[in-house]
């Protein structure tokens, strides 16, 4: 079965760190640039980080510097390292490929 499942959200106080994974199975994973995005209730889903499968990255402004993407293709998982914490980051995290495979999603809430 061709899944995505990710892992790690979860309730943290402002300033602090969660870190997420998103494990492929079923997948050619090391092929595929991977994606992290979120989505907020009542927003738009946005763009959060991309790691291609050179491994080069990108970030959206709003995470830039706070936010590291990175992969394991041994592993088949992608990982999301969130520090520095906001309020404004709480949201639904997926991971996902460009186009094709989506995760189902994991929570992220920052607050005191």
């Amino acid at each position: 079965q061709e899944q995505l499942v990710e892992s790690g959200g979860g309730l943290v106080q402002p300033g602090g760190s969660l870190r997420l994974s998103c494990a492929g199975s079923g997948i050619r994973f090391s092929a595929y640039t991977m994606m992290w995005s979120r989505q907020a209730p009542g927003k738009e889903r946005e763009l959060v980080a991309t790691i291609s499968t050179g491994g080069s990255t990108n970030y959206a402004d709003s995470v830039k510097g706070r936010f590291t993407i990175s992969r394991d293709n041994a592993k088949n998982t992608v990982y999301l390292q969130m520090n520095g914490l906001k309020p404004e980051d709480t949201a639904l995290y997926y991971c996902h490929t460009r186009l094709t495979y989506w995760g189902q999603g994991t929570q992220v809430t920052v607050s005191s």
